[in-house]
């Protein structure tokens, strides 16, 4: 998760942290380094950018809603199979939970800690207290695109996606000041994940790495 100048080396920060920590909860140590081998990822190119989740359900989904100041797009976060759309869902709504969290300052967020499993969650918090310190909260937009999805041996989900943060910015709280991020390819960031489903149904993001620059 990052943002602008400053984000991407938040980013840094995150994946170098999760690398430590990659198994997270069940899969082997293979699981972390899922590669991507052309099933599924996001075939159909509908655009999808919702501004809320769907309505919460049996599993207690939270409720995400971002500031008028802040949009978060996806593009091309459908398939046709009901299993990876729910990968793909779950999946967006970790990203989500985390920008509201910085937005709303709140540094112990129920929606992160539901999408998050303990290798990631602990990661993510600091993360988001790196600008709840700066007292910065986020403006503009990200676009999250080209996700790529896949079910691995292990029966966890492999997600990759591509996140371009160059229209989005920080806004100090007390001072205004806003800070935007460099027109660069290092913000344009991938995030490759794996998700396991727990029990009701939920697939939490049990490992991540951020890598700058790799969507090209």
């Amino acid at each position: 998760m990052n943002r602008p100048a400053r984000l991407a080396v938040a980013a840094l920060t995150v994946s170098a942290a999760l690398l430590l920590t990659a198994c997270g909860s069940g899969g082997g140590d293979d699981s972390s380094s899922d590669k991507i081998k052309g099933a599924g990822a996001g075939s159909e190119k509908t655009s999808a950018s919702p501004s809320a989740p769907a309505s919460q359900d049996a599993a207690g989904r939270p409720e995400i809603t971002l500031s008028k100041d802040f949009q978060a797009n996806f593009e091309g976060w459908t398939n046709s199979d009901p299993k990876l759309q729910a990968i793909l869902d779950d999946g967006r709504e970790e990203l989500r939970s985390e920008y509201a969290a910085v937005i709303e300052a709140d540094l112990n967020s129920d929606a992160v800690a539901f999408y998050n499993s303990d290798a990631t969650l602990t990661t993510a918090h600091k993360w988001i207290k790196q600008f709840v310190d700066d007292d910065e909260s986020l403006i503009g937009s990200v676009t999250a695109f080209d996700p790529q999805v896949h079910i691995n041996d292990t029966g966890s989900g492999v997600l990759f996606y591509c996140v371009d943060e160059r229209k989005a910015s920080t806004k100090n709280r007390k001072t205004a000041k806003i800070t935007t991020t460099a027109d660069k390819p290092e913000n344009v960031l991938q995030y490759r994940n794996r998700l396991d489903k727990n029990p009701q149904g939920v697939w939490k993001t049990t490992s991540s790495t951020v890598v700058p620059g790799a969507c090209g």
